[in-house]
């Protein structure tokens, strides 16, 4: 088992780092929205160019990451094995294999819909998905910027589903990975020909459909749930009739972006936002 989960764990880092590299270099050659196109941003002041703006916001989302990269292996890996080894083995033989994983991620997506859409809805949790959404400008670093305190409690209601369910550390590896690479594909500022990005939006959540989502307007923050496929919000009546502008403003609604350790320090803070 040891040497199985380090071998998946090896493969999903690899993947993830490939992609997330891609991406962050084609946003940059090919941007779908330029410094001088956002409107009403407090990130970015044309005046003193996003060169002096970016290093900073970049740096702050990359440190969130660091900090949920030295958490996983300590705490999130450990809950997901402990729920995996404590599950309820009710699963047949018949239902392992390729297409036990298939349903598995199907499943899971569904039901990060649900966590997602939970953490809009109930404040507590609302408190540590916000510094998710306090990032004032999208690329693929926005898909690394997440509080530690909701990888924790993510990690604690999946352990729960995992054992429910009785699914299996490959499984997990797998969603995880998928998860990864659409959530970094969707925050992603790349151009797409618009034909192109709508066929791909009829399966998936793509740039156009998720940057609704942290338009600093609440009721649009409040819809476009999906992670991986599109079906869900429209199912649930959770999508937006809005389309994305690429001057709308990002972030959340009467609340500017904070400094890194005001963000850490967020979510346990007293405050009337």
């Amino acid at each position: 088992m040891e040497d199985l989960t380090e071998q998946l764990l090896a493969y999903k880092g690899v993947v993830v780092f490939t992609w997330i590299a891609l991406l962050f270099i084609s946003e940059r050659l090919n941007p779908a929205v330029l410094a001088d196109e956002i409107t009403d941003n407090h990130t970015v002041d044309a005046n003193r160019g996003l060169a002096r703006i970016f290093p900073m916001r970049v740096q702050k989302n990359i440190g969130l990451w660091i900090c949920n990269i030295i958490l996983s292996p300590l705490i999130i890996i450990q809950i997901t094995i402990w729920a995996t080894e404590n599950s309820l083995d009710w699963r047949p033989d018949y239902m392992n294999g390729w297409s036990s994983l298939v349903i598995d991620v199907l499943i899971m997506d569904f039901l990060i819909y649900w966590w997602h859409r939970l953490n809009h809805e109930i404040p507590f949790l609302w408190r540590f998905h916000e510094v998710h959404h306090l990032d004032d400008t999208l690329d693929t670093t926005s898909a690394l910027r997440f509080h530690f305190g909701e990888i924790l409690l993510s990690a604690i209601a999946r352990a729960g589903i995992v054992i429910i369910l009785d699914v299996s550390f490959a499984s997990i590896i797998v969603f995880e990975t998928c998860v990864l690479i659409a959530t970094v594909f969707h925050h992603s500022n790349i151009k797409f020909k618009r034909n192109i990005e709508k066929l791909l939006g009829y399966i998936f959540i793509t740039p156009g459909i998720h940057w609704i989502h942290h338009h600093a307007i609440r009721a649009d923050t409040d819809s476009n749930y999906g992670t991986i496929f599109s079906c869900w919000d429209p199912l649930f009546n959770t999508r937006s009739k809005n389309t994305r502008k690429l001057g709308m403003r990002i972030g959340v609604e009467g609340v500017r972006d904070k400094g890194f350790i005001a963000l850490l320090l967020r979510p346990f803070r007293l405050r009337k936002n």
